[in-house]
């Protein structure tokens, strides 16, 4: 195996050096949302349920109507949908399938390593597999979200109230 090259490593940090950042501006702009804790909370539980679904690409979409229906923040829907992102997607679905699996009694399916008769294999198990699958997702997914939204309404509401301390402060200081 040959080493990588100058130009490969300098691009791998490149993208690291951007996940980072995207990262951190999401959690910004997640800390400087107005609004209620109760309905930052409500967008974020939202998003976590949407996330744990296998809907590639439209988790955001199923975030933003949840959010819109259940009067949750869209913003932290979206962003909370990325607890699903391409390094936690076989995880997640992995796990999903087997708690799916374990609540309606499948059987074990077996496949063959990938081609094209494990694809046959795949296609004939068909819904048995996507309803074990979307089993799993929506238990998880709401088991998930109700412990988002008790978290994150706490750490929501403890947040506003320092900063509601911070003001009066910065306010009693300015008077002096």
């Amino acid at each position: 195996m040959t080493p990588p090259s100058y130009r490969q490593k300098r691009h791998h940090l490149h993208y690291q050096s951007y996940l980072k950042r995207q990262i951190r501006l999401t959690y910004l702009k997640l800390l400087r949302l107005r609004g209620k804790p109760k309905v930052i909370a409500k967008g974020l539980a939202i998003g976590v349920f949407a996330g744990w679904f296998p809907f590639f690409g439209l988790q955001s979409l199923i975030a933003i109507f949840l959010a819109t229906i259940c009067r949750g923040s869209k913003v932290a829907a979206v962003a909370a949908t990325w607890i699903s992102n391409p390094l936690t997607y076989v995880p997640i679905f992995v796990f999903n399938y087997k708690i799916g699996k374990l609540l309606l009694g499948t059987e074990d399916t077996v496949l063959s390593p990938l081609d094209i008769e494990s694809f046959t294999a795949f296609k004939e198990l068909g819904s048995t597999f996507a309803i074990t699958l979307l089993t799993g997702s929506f238990v998880v997914g709401t088991i998930l979200a109700i412990i988002t939204y008790c978290y994150g309404l706490a750490i929501l509401e403890r947040w506003r109230d320092r900063r509601v301390i911070r003001r009066k402060l910065n306010k009693s200081h300015q008077r002096k």
